[in-house]
């Protein structure tokens, strides 16, 4: 057995961590929701593990009848994209800052001014986009049953990175073949749409006089409360809206490359997956609503992105379909520190040297982004090698982040 068992309220919490620190408020995060009579037949925990808002970070959260909007969060559908290219190591340029600059222009970054369109010319690409994927005839029909989700996005987000751990990075794998990988969601309307039902989800718990460990847990009943169907129209709309921004980003990050580098071709390997998101799937002889808050669907030959943090590897895997964690795999590294606690005890040399050889931010603004804030992911990998196969090995040499 190559998980270790968590006892919590009669149910198993399944977790592959060895080797990898937990802190002990996960664990009673994931003991608190091991307790909730919807979760079945247990809860799965990734090596990535770690404290989090509404549900812990790492966790798959299989329910029954019901599902937990705050698990799922606010950053609906927040994922990975990436694609291999016909570029080799050696048809780059010596300097990479070219890159970098191109990716920072034709991409907008942060959460603040500058982050969006607003004033800036949108590319064809975004229009047709949110034209033939029908993205906005369906958030409006949203918008009219719940018209409290006030100040949506739509138009001047789609197509960017947004903040945090965002970001778009230039790699080379293990042959030297150049990749583009991407993180980002489904950004402010995603957000909006996950805010207001986490609270109507609160009002409902209390209307019905139900008890939680913790108030985040509240959830909807199917077929019983009228905000279930709602709410799976509109966490599918910020799913599918959240892969639609990648695509767009990714389509602007090729550009981006070509106008530093020779003409390429894109290489066979693309993928695009969800790490934030929920799904009916069937597990153990039973049809439930799976939740992966931090975690990548990773069933036998499912192509998934593992990304260490701005000055370490990541992974292209391949699901091995493990039952007991319930097709799944970490998302990441995984932090081992709080925003504030890394800015407190890192500065700006320590970030400068633990990214070297990395054309990225350099500045008092990332320290919290900072690679000692992350778990170290050959640790984390080693913990899940019954959960992935290793494809490539990536290291970035460009990374930009809001």
């Amino acid at each position: 057995m190559s998980y270790e068992v968590i006892a919590a309220h009669g149910k198993e919490i399944k977790a592959w961590i060895s080797g990898v620190p937990v802190e002990a408020a996960a664990i009673t995060q994931l003991r608190n929701t091991a307790a909730l009579d919807i979760v079945w037949p247990h809860l799965a925990v990734m090596p990535d593990v770690h404290l989090g808002r509404g549900a812990t970070v790492g966790s798959v959260i299989p329910t029954r009848g019901a599902i937990i909007p705050a698990a799922v969060g606010v950053d609906i559908g927040c994922g990975m994209i990436a694609q291999e290219t016909s570029l080799t190591a050696n048809d780059l340029p010596h300097s990479m800052k070219g890159v970098r600059d191109q990716l920072e222009r034709k991409i907008p970054v942060g959460n603040g001014p500058g982050g969006d369109w607003k004033g800036v010319e949108r590319p064809n690409r975004v229009d047709a986009k949110l034209r033939d994927g029908g993205l906005a005839a369906r958030l409006d029909a949203i918008l009219e049953k719940h018209p409290k989700i006030r100040g949506a996005k739509l138009t001047s987000q789609l197509g960017t990175l947004g903040g945090g751990n965002h970001f778009v990075e230039v790699c080379l794998d293990e042959r030297d073949v150049v990749w583009i990988v991407l993180h980002s969601g489904s950004r402010g309307t995603g957000n909006m749409i996950g805010t207001y039902f986490i609270e109507r989800a609160k009002q409902t718990m209390k209307e019905k006089g139900i008890s939680l460990p913790d108030r985040d847990l509240a959830y909807f009943v199917e077929g019983v409360d009228p905000e279930f169907s709602d709410y799976i129209e509109a966490v599918g709309w910020a799913q599918d809206y959240a892969r639609a921004n990648r695509l767009v980003m990714m389509e602007s990050a090729l550009q981006a490359l070509r106008e530093e580098a020779p003409p390429f071709k894109l290489g066979a390997k693309a993928i695009n997956c969800h790490h934030n998101y929920v799904e009916p799937e069937d597990h153990f002889g039973a049809r439930v609503w799976v939740t992966r808050k931090g975690a990548v669907r990773a069933r036998e030959g499912d192509l998934g992105v593992i990304p260490g943090s701005m000055g370490a590897k990541s992974y292209i895997v391949r699901g091995k379909g493990n039952l007991d964690a319930l097709c799944s795999c970490s998302h990441g590294a995984g932090r081992t520190m709080s925003r504030s606690e890394a800015k407190r005890r890192f500065s700006l040399e320590d970030h400068v040297a633990a990214t070297k050889g990395v054309e990225c931010r350099k500045d008092a603004g990332v320290i919290d982004e900072t690679p000692m804030a992350y778990k170290d992911i050959d640790a984390v990998m080693a913990a899940q090698s019954d959960l992935v196969e290793i494809v490539h090995t990536l290291k970035q040499i460009v990374c930009v982040k809001g």
